[in-house]
């Protein structure tokens, strides 16, 4: 059968058809097309993952990646049961090269964008991250698997596994002494790359810190580097999970959504308390009342993305290319270099539920290696400087010393 691939050099897809969030605990999240109708393939699928107990913001993950995989579709015109690998195939090869679309400003939401690829991200766009494409090539697998099984789908799954692996049997050559290995890789699943957790140098801290602009920036940025908190996880703290005395605050966990209290620093006390004092009468107060609001009238619970928008003016001002996420890093870097602190206690800390990710904070930092290797080679220079030459031993002649080791003529 001869294949008919699209021409994705010239491919516009419309970004049609979004995820509305709702406030209806039974679907916390839906699909909609371009006219409103709410996607059923996807709901369904939304469904079965709230049975399994996933959260709201993995549905709204999940989502997402379905979002993109059916505006692909719209624009090819292919239903979603009809599609087939050399669909499946061309939508990976169209987010590695496409790259993200250009968000429309809040006040532009209702024009038509659109997005196309002439062999390079077109308009300067960030190409999307290997992982972000490997997340989307795993949902939509499940998805077809869903589907597949409920006999609503196609039967073969236009997102297969890796045909190397389909006919082994799993951990056929695994040692029993080494961990297990992830067996089902899909064909069009990229390689991601393993990264260092990237930490924030005092220096570059100490520059944001003196540009945040308020108490409450202080406070939040002051207990996100001690408390190794997620950004979410500390913007769910209430006022009455505050507790100065014994040096701890309660965050709601983003997994297991358990109340966890986590110990921070004096100085995180000290921002909040007068951020707390500079906004009295303009908080409402009650222990179970958000600890962080906004700042602007009427004051509103502050959410993920005024802090990742704040925390991103911060960067402009100092020039520093830090994130909310990577203040979890020097957090744990932090506690991981303290020989006083075990490593199980850093796990406790982070939430980690495996500690072979805590021990990814024993790598050393980059700036770290550089500053030990280059005083390593000044050492190494002074130490050549200051060495004395051995000098002849009396009885010798100077010219068959150099004739026996070669400093004379051959």
């Amino acid at each position: 059968m001869q294949e008919s691939s699209k021409d994705l050099a010239g491919l516009v897809v419309p970004q049609a058809g979004r995820l509305v969030g709702t406030d209806d605990p039974w679907e916390p999240y839906r699909l909609v097309d371009a006219d409103g109708v709410v996607v059923a393939p996807v709901a369904a699928y939304l469904r079965d993952l709230q049975a399994a107990g996933r959260s709201a913001a993995t549905a709204r993950s999940y989502g997402l990646d379905l979002l993109r995989w059916f505006r692909f579709l719209w624009a090819v015109e292919v239903c979603w049961d009809r599609a087939t690998r050399i669909e499946a195939r061309d939508f990976c090869r169209w987010l590695q090269v496409a790259g993200q679309p250009a968000r429309p400003h809040w006040r532009h939401q209702g024009e038509p964008a659109t997005i196309t690829t002439g062999g390079r991200p077109a308009g300067g766009r960030r190409p999307y991250a290997a992982s972000v494409r490997a997340h989307s090539e795993t949902v939509l697998r499940s998805f077809y698997d869903l589907h597949r099984d409920l006999g609503s789908g196609p039967i073969l799954n236009p997102f297969p596994l890796d045909r190397a692996r389909r006919g082994r049997r799993a951990h056929a050559h695994r040692n029993p002494m080494d961990p297990p290995r992830h067996e089902r890789t899909g064909l069009y699943r990229p390689t991601v790359p393993s990264r260092v957790p990237r930490s924030v140098p005092d220096a570059e801290f100490n520059e944001i810190f003196a540009r945040l602009g308020s108490h409450r920036d202080r406070a939040l940025v002051a207990f996100y580097v001690s408390t190794g908190a997620r950004a979410s996880e500390l913007l769910s703290a209430t006022q009455g999970g505050v507790d100065p005395g014994r040096g701890l605050i309660a965050v709601v966990r983003k997994g297991s959504r358990e109340v966890q209290e986590l110990p921070a620093s004096t100085d995180a006390f000290v921002w909040l308390r007068l951020y707390q004092v500079e906004m009295a009468q303009e908080i409402p107060r009650g222990r179970t009342r958000p600890l962080w609001w906004t700042r602007r009238r009427p004051a509103r619970p502050l959410t993920y993305h005024a802090v990742h928008r704040m925390f991103e003016r911060v960067n402009e001002q100092a020039g520093t290319r830090a994130t909310l996420h990577s203040l979890r890093h020097t957090a744990a870097y932090r506690m991981a270099e303290d020989p006083g602190l075990p490593l199980t206690d850093v796990q406790f800390v982070l939430g980690h539920a495996a500690l072979t990710t805590t021990q990814l904070y024993l790598t050393p930092r980059k700036e770290d290696v550089v500053r030990r290797v280059l005083a390593h080679h000044g050492e190494q220079t002074r130490q050549a400087a200051q060495r004395a030459h051995p000098v002849v031993a009396p009885g010798y002649r100077p010219e068959a010393w150099e004739v026996l080791f070669g400093n004379g003529p051959s």
